[in-house]
């Protein structure tokens, strides 16, 4: 299969080559040139599966490092 690479230097992953190796929107690709070929591999990060499944809100970060500062210090009392 070929593919050609655009003035942007990006390129098409085949389509039978996405869905053998599982590679979807937002997946990383790690490539190695070895002996003059280049080697792409899928990187899949298990835990970007559970992106999305825990719900936050706003937050309000420095009342989060009082509270996790407080807790630590009620250990050495």
């Amino acid at each position: 299969m070929n593919s050609t690479v655009t003035v942007k230097f990006q390129t098409t992953i085949p389509k039978a080559v996405r869905e053998q190796l599982g590679i979807s929107i937002n997946d990383a690709l790690e490539w190695i040139v070895e002996k003059g070929r280049v080697v792409v591999h899928p990187v899949h990060n298990e835990f970007l599966r559970y992106r999305g499944s825990v719900k936050v809100g706003a937050g309000d970060i420095a009342a989060d490092i009082q509270s996790a500062r407080t807790s630590c210090l009620e250990k050495y009392k």
